[in-house]
């Protein structure tokens, strides 16, 4: 089997799914070409690590479409010095694509195994500004609070009143709200005259459960 040129998939990557679809922060685009999105896959997936689509992780959970982890990024408007919760570790690619654009990156995830197995990707990839705990994302994080900004990486309803209480004086907040099956990108921005709200892409995302999310036992 030939040996893939990683450099060369995120370059196409970057050329034929981001930019055509309108992501145009040179910081997002330039670290969607840096970062080994294939590392976080796993070696099973590694051939479609620079696919246009999300790919399955353990526990019944996905990374992410790279245009969905791009636009998501963009939204939050990172400028390299703020303190960014996420809430959904996943394989803990989202999270080294935060880290690589701001000063620090505080990540829940609430699978066990897959925490372990992203802190050991962040170490290997030589990570110091990335915190991640296991527990109930909904709960937040409040010993790191107040955050400039917060993206949740799993569908809810709306946003869990824990993580409006912990996000910070003119934050930005970006999650994936609707029904359990379908959700659509929203904004939310804190100002000085309340909360700006605005909305974006339609997706699709695994459900947010814990305290203030969906109920586990549903299917």
């Amino acid at each position: 089997m030939a040996t893939m040129d990683y450099k060369e998939l995120r370059k196409a990557m970057v050329r034929d799914q981001l930019i055509p679809r309108g992501i145009t922060d040179p910081r997002v685009l330039r670290a969607m070409e840096e970062i080994p999105r294939h590392l976080f896959t796993g070696p099973q997936l590694e051939q479609h690590a620079y696919d246009d689509s999300p790919l399955p992780t353990a526990d019944g959970q996905t990374i992410s479409q790279p245009y969905m982890v791009a636009i998501m990024t963009e939204l939050l408007e990172l400028q390299g010095n703020e303190k960014v919760l996420e809430i959904g570790t996943g394989s803990g690619y989202q999270a080294a694509i935060l880290a690589s654009l701001a000063r620090e990156v505080y990540t829940i995830e609430r699978f066990e195994d897959l925490a372990k197995n992203a802190a050991e990707r962040f170490r290997m990839l030589a990570y110091t500004n990335i915190h991640v705990k296991t527990g109930d994302g909904t709960l937040g994080w409040p010993e790191g609070a107040p955050f400039n900004r917060i993206i949740i990486t799993a569908g809810s309803r709306e946003v869990p009143p824990p993580l409006m209480e912990q996000f910070g004086p003119e934050g930005i907040l970006v999650a994936p709200l609707g029904d359990r099956f379908s959700q659509r990108l929203v904004r939310l921005r804190k100002t000085r005259d309340g909360m700006e709200t605005t909305f974006h892409t339609p997706c699709v995302f695994v459900p947010l459960m814990g305290a203030f999310g969906w109920p586990e036992n549903r299917k």
